[in-house]
């Protein structure tokens, strides 16, 4: 059953928030990613585990670009969304997209999907963009972003070693 939610733009007050939700709501993802994906990559992307380069990335959209970030909340904070400008190619792309796993599939992306979208077409973008993966963690946010209307660009990207 939706929810309803207030979007609002993100302010430093709410940092710690919303980086302890970005955990909890990749926390079921990364596991089934890196079982999906050469060792070597995997530990290349996250020697110190993916917590702490989730936590790493998160935070330097946060303290880089908080004028693109959009909070959700139902009362509590329910997910965020970080929309950034591509002017070149008449693009917005939905940056990140988290929501707390106990308020998923309740509508709160789609708010969120929609206050991105607002901003793309008020910025004269003529399109948005998402990037997730192809592995079975991210098969949710592949269903929810196909859902939504998004079609798929096929990309192959391939990681050799180097030994």
């Amino acid at each position: 059953m939706p929810i309803m939610v207030q979007i609002t733009a993100y302010s430093p007050e709410h940092r710690a928030a919303v980086l302890e939700l970005s955990v909890r709501a990749w926390a079921p993802v990364f596991p089934l990613t890196r079982a999906a994906v050469p060792e070597f990559v995997y530990n290349s992307f996250y020697p110190d585990g993916w917590e702490a380069r989730q936590l790493a990335d998160m935070a330097a959209v946060l303290h880089n670009e908080p004028q693109n970030v959009d909070l959700a909340f139902d009362g509590d904070l329910a997910g965020w969304a970080c929309t950034r400008l591509h002017p070149e190619d008449h693009m917005a792309e939905l940056y990140v997209l988290a929501v707390d796993p106990d308020r998923q599939r309740q509508g709160v992306g789609s708010a969120l999907m929609g206050r991105v979208y607002d901003r793309a077409r008020a910025a004269g973008m003529r399109m948005v963009m998402v990037e997730t993966g192809g592995d079975p963690g991210h098969a949710p946010a592949r269903a929810a972003y196909e859902s939504a209307g998004y079609q798929r660009w096929p990309v192959a990207r391939y990681f050799k070693e180097l030994l």
